[in-house]
């Protein structure tokens, strides 16, 4: 691509990403105060960040890329705007956040076609984290994960020794209760490190299956995680008292547990390569010219008479 149809592109895109936002400004905004408000969605500003940052490590690719601007775009950004009036006719805000996602798509394939959506597909997917579920699907998954982390916790309890029994959504200990609320369902972690191994399987070099079993992996990575804080809540309250226990629990449960969680992923891709070794450096079989023969010299045969 030349100079001059980079610099077409890029002005071109930024007045048609500038009609865009200003179409959806208000729902971005309300995003925004979500993540701002809501702990298990403050992943939501660095999403747009790495999106960014992806497409400018991909940069120099551009220059290699034949456009070829299609039609298409116009039916995707058709599709956009409806999901958007779904969403608004409805008052379901992440339905109609969700049409940013065609918009985008649309957009890149009006202006370069489907070798530039190539480019820059796997970085407008990515944007779909910073949009928070459907109040009903949150509510489910909250109650699911709810009632898991209670009974796992009181297990892993059982296992060490101690006395537990859950009754509810309360884990009932010698001395004390201890209440597994809504906020410890562990919702939260099972959202950002979903998104947080979805972001590393994409900058990783690695095989398609590895990438694939290291995002499902974040599910129960994020249930041991949280059933592991739930546990040293547990352990705190009944060994060291109330107070310690309540300051471990909500100022360095969660610090904790991501490096936790970081290696628990590193456990994964570890066990992977095991699995299944890497190819040498050039990513090519061994040639079987260079391999030397390992079968005796043959004796030279005896001349006739």
């Amino acid at each position: 691509m030349r100079s001059a149809g980079l610099r077409t592109l890029l002005i071109s895109g930024g007045l048609l990403a500038l009609s865009m936002f200003w179409a959806l400004r208000p729902i971005l905004v309300g995003m925004a105060d979500r993540w701002e408000t809501d702990p298990r969605y403050s992943h939501g500003f660095l999403v747009p960040l790495f999106s960014l940052g992806l497409l400018w490590s991909r940069r120099t690719e551009l220059s290699g890329l034949a456009l070829s601007p299609s039609n298409w775009g116009m039916a995707v950004l058709a599709l956009g705007a409806g999901v958007q009036l779904l969403g608004g006719y409805f008052l379901m805000e992440p339905v109609a956040a969700l049409a940013l996602i065609p918009y985008l798509v649309g957009t890149v394939l009006v202006l370069g076609g489907f070798p530039l959506l190539k480019w820059s597909w796997t970085a407008i997917a990515f944007l779909a984290f910073m949009i928070p579920p459907p109040w009903r699907l949150e509510s489910v998954l909250d109650s699911a994960l709810q009632s898991l982390a209670t009974q796992a916790s009181t297990f892993v309890l059982q296992c060490l020794g101690m006395m537990a029994a859950a009754e509810g959504n309360v884990i009932q200990l010698s001395e004390t209760r201890l209440g597994v609320a809504e906020a410890c369902s562990g919702l939260s972690m099972l959202i950002t490190l979903i998104a947080l191994a979805t972001a590393v399987a994409i900058v990783i070099d690695r095989p398609l299956g590895d990438r694939v079993v290291l995002v499902l992996s974040s599910i129960p990575v994020a249930l041991i995680a949280n059933v592991a804080r739930i546990v040293l809540t547990a352990v705190l309250q009944e060994t060291m008292g109330g107070e310690s226990s309540v300051s471990f629990h909500h100022d360095l449960a969660g610090w904790v547990m991501i490096p936790f969680a970081l290696l628990l992923y590193w456990a994964v891709l570890r066990i992977l390569s095991k699995l299944a070794p890497e190819e040498n450096q050039t990513g090519e079989g061994v040639d079987s010219s260079t391999v030397p023969s390992r079968r005796p010299p043959i004796a030279p045969r005896p001349s006739d008479a």
